[in-house]
């Protein structure tokens, strides 16, 4: 029988690696992120490399350590190559460019139904649950550029409505 079809060993996992994660990004675009984001991201390697790998690399051996393991080299894979393409970009500093919403910018728009706070942040950062959208979402591009009081169309799933620019932030 050919070596090719037998197992290496009982514990093995049948199931394939998912595919390596990538970029959230669309071909071509910037890989820009907050300098706050950039900051999480180095914690996570850091936190991944120096103390998850080696704590799992060292623990005894059973069925699934190795996926895990790959699993885990896959996120510092992504991680590193996020670091090392980013374009880290930081807030406006004069106080006319904070009066117009840009990357990084915390804006409180009103709406029909009360107002919504949307952080725009890189890919690697979204997060929907804390409101945080991508530069690149529609959203965030209805946005970019708009200045305090302005108000900005944009169609929602729910039918186009028309958005008021109440306060934009940088932190």
């Amino acid at each position: 029988m050919s070596k090719a079809f037998t197992r290496e060993s009982d514990g093995d996992s049948d199931e394939p690696l998912p595919p390596r994660p990538s970029s959230a990004l669309p071909p071509g675009a910037k890989n820009y992120l907050t300098p706050d984001g950039a900051e999480r991201l180095r914690g996570e390697l850091d936190e991944l490399v120096h103390e998850q790998r080696p704590q799992l690399a060292s623990s005894p051996e059973d069925g699934d350590r190795k996926r895990r393991l790959q699993l885990l080299d896959q996120r510092i894979a992504q991680i590193e190559e996020c670091l090392r393409t980013a374009i880290v970009t930081a807030p406006p500093s004069a106080a006319d460019e904070r009066r117009e919403v840009r990357f990084g910018a915390t804006v409180t728009v009103r709406r029909r139904g009360g107002d919504v706070i949307y952080r725009i942040v890189g890919g690697d950062e979204t997060d929907l649950d804390r409101g945080w959208v991508s530069y690149l979402a529609p959203i965030a591009k209805a946005l970019l550029g708009a200045r305090l009081g302005a108000h900005v169309r944009f169609r929602f799933p729910s039918g186009e409505e028309e958005l008021e620019i109440v306060r934009i932030d940088y932190a």
